[in-house]
């Protein structure tokens, strides 16, 4: 896992990519929360896709919304970067709009814009 610090509009954001999968659960979204607010004190932080479970992305599961709350309830916002189009379920689609249109998850193409809508 590699973190690095970016100011946007004089905001820190947490910027996190790893090649492994990072967040497969709540328990490992809740470490991994408390892993980036003590390294790095931010409340905002992105994060590519490749490192959360496949199963996040099937809405059946349960897991994305598990796994979000404990973002919204610790006050972190949260940015997922990566390419969303090979996922092809309307009620997943639905959801990564209706999170876009809020103001504490996003699912984004690129770091810019996961920076742009954590500052934002």
């Amino acid at each position: 896992m590699k973190t690095n610090i970016k100011k946007v509009n004089s905001v820190s954001c947490a910027v996190v990519h790893s090649e492994e999968i990072i967040i497969s659960d709540a328990q490992t979204a809740l470490d991994f929360i408390a892993t980036v607010r003590y390294e790095t004190n931010c409340d905002r932080v992105s994060l590519n896709k490749e490192a959360i479970s496949e199963n996040f992305f099937n809405l059946s599961t349960g897991l994305a919304g598990e796994i979000l709350q404990k973002f919204v309830n610790y006050r972190m916002k949260l940015a997922i970067i990566g390419d969303f189009s090979k996922y092809t379920s309307k009620p997943l689609k639905d959801f990564i709009y209706e999170c876009n249109l809020g103001n504490s998850i996003f699912f984004v193409a690129t770091e810019q814009s996961a920076l742009e809508k954590l500052a934002g």
